[in-house]
């Protein structure tokens, strides 16, 4: 995949017209377009950063410095999603765009029309859509008594207090919530969002800290989830999560009322 990366780069390095960008262009110029240097400049990055990217050596390559390249480059939308598929990594800019229209369209008509309660996290664990049986059933998370801005599931579940009266065996819960975001945040774990939600978390919650740096990895599944509901009181229900088709940033929960 390096090599299909530098590829790609080059061929977009050598389009670029330099007088496009406000170079020179009277000298003469071996290559066409950018020379590796002057798309270095661009993007804040070695001009052998660059060199080594090209040839297909293995070089790491952060959100950040993929986004100066996208930009330096003049990448379309999908010229760009593209550079980042490539270097297996997740753009933050789009996640933001995309988070907001799937939310004001397709991903909450979907929840709402599940009888059950139900809620899409991002790759950060925030809830970005849920339904009213979901907002009933987690009050402070999700309901009435709920936070704005404080929607983030790891951030119920170790910054309020409520949260361990209402998930029933909370340490348990709680060990594997934090080894399930382990698993999913994969190589995006020194992404800005990713990163800064972890930092935040260990500063305030020594219980987390502890989880996290016990490097526990188990993969998200279903189950039994058990809950004691302030009004309703013991409530037990089978989890199922999902991935929406075309949207691995985003997972879709369900929870169906458990056979007794």
């Amino acid at each position: 995949m390096t090599s299909k990366l530098g590829a790609f780069v080059r061929a977009h390095r050598e389009r670029i017209g330099p007088a496009s960008i406000g170079l020179p262009t009277g000298e003469r110029r071996r290559t066409p377009g950018l020379r590796r240097e002057e798309l270095a400049v661009l993007c804040g990055v070695s001009a052998t950063w660059i060199t080594w990217l090209e040839q297909g050596r293995p070089v790491t390559a952060s959100a950040k410095t993929l986004s100066g390249l996208a930009t330096a480059l003049r990448l379309s939308k999908a010229e760009r999603s593209y550079l980042f598929r490539l270097a297996d990594k997740v753009d933050p800019d789009a996640h933001i765009k995309d988070l907001a229209d799937a939310k004001a369209k397709e991903i909450s008509g979907l929840v709402e029309v599940i009888s059950t309660p139900a809620y899409v996290l991002d790759r950060q664990w925030n809830a970005v859509a849920w339904n009213d049986p979901a907002a009933q059933l987690f009050l402070t998370w999700l309901g009435k008594e709920s936070l704005e801005g404080e929607r983030n599931l790891l951030r119920f579940m170790f910054l309020q207090a409520s949260a361990r009266d209402f998930v029933v065996d909370w340490p348990e819960r709680a060990r594997r919530l934090v080894a399930e975001f382990r698993a999913e945040c994969g190589k995006g774990i020194d992404d800005p969002p990713i990163k800064d939600l972890i930092a935040a978390l260990r500063d305030r919650s020594s219980d987390f800290a502890l989880l996290w740096d016990a490097q526990e990895v188990v993969t998200r599944e279903g189950g039994i989830r058990t809950f004691m509901h302030p009004f309703a009181g013991r409530l037990t229900f089978e989890q199922m999560a999902l991935q929406l088709q075309g949207r691995p940033d985003l997972k879709l929960t369900i929870l169906l009322q458990a056979s007794k």
